[in-house]
């Protein structure tokens, strides 16, 4: 059985778990935490920094939550492919993979850094420059995705994997502005999808993790 050691509650776990659960791919999930010292050991072997997931298929050992997707595409589950086989259809649903990584996820994830820190040690331009980066990203997705229903090829893949732990986190610390509707219905349609509902309601007992309080929690 394929095995992957991630944290419910951490959003690059979620693309591979979510992944998982589309491919309908039975697997051992195996905690990283304090409590499971041995796990970290073997992601600080695996991992050039210590991060998950990583998935352990017998001798193999992928890391990376895309190239774990690509991956199971190509060796496990019957399901569609989550990246295209048409290269020039994959694409598009790698590019919005990488949108939504680095142009929301990775902003919110400077911010919780900060805030984590001590306070004497955080960078007071942080939350601003982190605002308006998201304000951008949410202004370009807006248009992206008017007449969309998912993010690339309309077909779920990869790209709404990426969106869905992006969105859900970045909403709940800097809100989607109500006028961006065609975004709002987009993240609606991804937290409805089984496969993502499953996470979040795996990730519920550590919410309280989550260090940006100044929005309720959307759980």
């Amino acid at each position: 059985m394929l095995k992957i050691y991630g944290h419910p509650f951490a959003s690059f776990y979620w693309k591979a778990a979510i992944a998982l659960h589309e491919r309908d791919v039975p697997f051992e999930f195996l905690m990283v935490d304090p409590a499971h010292p041995e796990n970290s050991q073997a992601v600080a072997r695996h991992a050039p920094t210590g991060q998950f997931p990583v998935l352990v298929d017998g001798d193999r050992v992928v890391i990376e939550s895309a190239a774990i997707i690509e991956y199971l595409d190509l060796h496990h589950g019957d399901a569609p492919p989550m990246v295209p086989a048409d290269p020039r259809l994959a694409i598009e649903a790698r590019q919005m993979d990488s949108v939504f990584d680095d142009y929301v996820m990775a902003p919110l994830t400077r911010m919780v850094f900060s805030v984590l820190r001590d306070e004497d040690k955080r960078d007071p331009h942080v939350r601003g420059e982190v605002q308006v980066a998201l304000d951008k990203a949410y202004a370009w997705l807006e248009r992206w995705m008017n007449g969309r229903t998912w993010a690339a090829n309309e077909t779920f893949g990869i790209a709404d994997i990426a969106a869905a732990p992006a969105l859900f986190y970045a909403d709940w610390g800097f809100p989607i502005p109500a006028a961006h509707e065609n975004l709002h219905a987009y993240r609606a349609r991804l937290l409805a999808r089984p496969s993502i509902a499953r996470v979040i309601d795996e990730a519920r007992p550590f919410r309280d993790f989550f260090p940006l309080k100044w929005h309720p929690s959307p759980f």
